[in-house]
């Protein structure tokens, strides 16, 4: 990126029910299409599985291309995809490429509660996680909320799993799921082709398994 988004360390938040939150894709919803699905309802392209959106349909207000402290890696196995999935360990050494959705509490929160496998309908209480950086909110692959930090004042809130990079057995991405994170982060117009393939296959599960030339071939078609 040629100018990456100001983002300030995570200070803890005299209004952590602040309507307006930046909610962080850095797997397949960074792609809008697909992110739409979970705010709008409906079955993203692909996928065999109907969402039941979010009680409030706009769209995001402004997306922006986000660098952020640590690490995405590919581990577990997606039964949509095949291969790893996507996952944010914001406590190892690394940067993320990643999108910043601005929505509204609500939002976040039923976007999270249907990548959770859950009904949508409840805000999340989020003061444990802008106050502290993280909350755990079950034992499952994306119940971790995570705040990485603010961006314009808001906090910058995402999900992941409750275990460590270093705590997880590593499992390569399918080229379906590699082009389709790739269109989402060259959908910024952030990133271009050459930088977007050397990040991916740079990713642990990736690395050894895709190359930058593999990636690019794939984002081609």
């Amino acid at each position: 990126m040629s100018s990456t988004p100001h983002t300030e360390p995570h200070v803890p938040s005299s209004d952590p029910g602040r309507e307006r939150v930046w909610y962080v894709s850095y797997g397949s919803n960074m792609h809008l299409d697909r992110l739409m699905a979970y705010i709008a309802g409906g079955r993203p392209p692909g996928s065999s599985r109907d969402h039941p959106g979010c009680r409030d349909r706009r769209p995001p207000e402004v997306s922006r291309a986000v660098e952020l402290p640590g690490a995405l890696y590919f581990a577990t196995e997606s039964a949509l995809w095949t291969g790893g999935r996507a996952f944010y360990d914001p406590a190892a050494d690394g940067l993320l490429y990643a999108r910043a959705h601005l929505v509204t509490r609500g939002q976040f929160s039923d976007i999270a509660a249907q990548e959770m496998y859950r009904a949508p309908g409840t805000d999340l209480d989020l003061t444990a996680v802008v106050r502290d950086g993280r909350a755990r909110l079950g034992p499952g692959r994306y119940e971790t909320l995570v705040c990485p930090g603010l961006l314009d004042g808001l906090p910058l809130l995402t999900f992941t799993a409750p275990w460590r990079l270093a705590d997880v057995a590593l499992n390569p991405p399918a080229g379906a799921y590699l082009r389709h994170l790739g269109a989402g982060l060259m959908e910024t117009a952030a990133w271009g082709e050459a930088a977007v393939s050397a990040y991916l296959a740079a990713r642990p599960g990736a690395l050894g398994h895709w190359t930058a030339e593999r990636v690019a071939r794939l984002l081609a078609r």
